[in-house]
């Protein structure tokens, strides 16, 4: 068994998702657990989501949606597919271009359906001089639109400009749904920036995604703008190794591949068996700082496949084989730290971790036995 394991914390995603639903009045919030919620496993995340107060699921794909469709009963959105791929069963769809609209109306598509209009991310979505045409088609034909959503480039910047443009241009399509007949009551713009930076963007309902796991999705030098502060949120994921070796090493001996890295005095290394196949990738060397018993170390030299290296000095705290390594998480540098410092975004991070690493779930806060909880 690996040594390599993912602390999740399901006490900490019921209280974000308490707050971040506390925080959003009468919307909806839509708890996105796409990519296996954030890699922080589906199987066990959305039950507690679902307890702690969402509303409505969001994923990408539809076999997500599978998966999710059977954890919980309520709606469940899937926004990237395909003409042609078989809808699942009781799945909402975000809609998002005209070959798609057409392709539902030609198979005679009857489920809820989210139009997906392009305000300015120019990703996926329908364009704002097609607006007119897909709503009309939409109407024509009968089909079960309920709402109308798009997303937002900037929200991470609170006072960036585009983030009006963007509300504004929302606005004009909702605005044209409703007079081309359609009743839509779900309109979603907001994302988890957007939600906490910003009430003018919250409409019917929000997509709240990395802000559930815990993580603050604007830069600290944004948070005197957001409604929350990072504070406030409880990460909910720990990456941390048992350390398979300690070594001394001398003053000017090099270590791992390359001995780009060598050792400043004579002192100790130690092993963390974690590297690029664990999803540690090459390009955080340099970056990571490891927490050994409460006291932060460098890892030096380059990741290998399957292990890094500590420097240790002068191992004053007489670290040993099968010490807890932190590689970020609760008692180490934090997934944000790690990402700043290595040049990514928090959500790379806590995707990251995958292959030979294990799972392992708890609950920190007060568990309602009732209703199976996390207070």
């Amino acid at each position: 068994m690996s040594s390599s394991v993912l602390r999740i914390d399901l006490g900490a995603i019921a209280r974000n998702t308490r707050l971040l639903k506390e925080n959003l009045g009468s919307a909806r919030l839509v708890c996105v657990v796409k990519a296996d919620a954030y890699n922080h496993g589906a199987e066990r995340v959305v039950p507690v989501m679902d307890d702690a107060g969402a509303d409505a699921f969001g994923v990408a794909t539809f076999s997500e949606a599978n998966q999710v469709r059977a954890l919980t009963e309520k709606p469940v959105l899937a926004w990237l597919w395909e003409p042609g791929e078989d809808i699942p069963v009781g799945v909402e769809l975000g809609v998002p271009g005209l070959e798609h609209l057409e392709w539902l109306i030609e198979h005679d598509v009857q489920v809820p359906l989210h139009i997906v209009v392009d305000t300015g991310m120019n990703r996926s979505g329908i364009d704002e001089e097609d607006w007119g045409t897909a709503f009309a088609l939409a109407r024509n034909a009968g089909l079960n639109v309920v709402g109308v959503m798009s997303h937002l480039a900037c929200a991470d910047e609170p006072d960036h400009p585009h983030n009006a443009e963007q509300r504004a241009a929302f606005i004009r399509a909702v605005d044209q749904a409703k007079k081309a007949g359609l009743d839509i009551t779900q309109s979603h713009l907001a994302n988890s920036p957007g939600s906490i930076t910003s009430t003018g963007v919250v409409f019917d309902q929000v997509r709240a995604g990395i802000s559930l796991y815990g993580l603050h999705p604007v830069a600290q030098r944004h948070e005197s703008s957001s409604l929350i502060r990072a504070a406030s949120l409880t990460p909910a994921m720990t990456w941390a190794a048992r350390l398979t070796a300690v070594k001394r090493i001398k003053e000017g001996e090099g270590a791992s591949y390359g001995l780009t890295w060598t050792a400043p005095a004579d002192g100790w290394t130690a092993v963390v068996p974690v590297g690029y196949a664990d999803g540690l990738h090459r390009s955080w060397q340099g970056a990571l700082d490891i927490t050994i018993g409460g006291v932060r170390y460098p890892q030096v030299g380059r990741v290998c496949m399957d292990q890094i290296i500590v420097w240790l000095g002068g191992n004053e705290e007489h670290v040993a084989v099968g010490d807890e390594a932190v590689i970020f998480g609760q008692g180490g540098m934090s997934a944000a730290e790690l990402a700043e410092r290595a040049g990514t975004i928090h959500y790379e991070v806590v995707c990251a971790p995958h292959g030979r690493v294990r799972r392992e779930y708890g609950e920190t806060g007060d568990v309602d036995k009732r209703k199976g909880e996390t207070r």
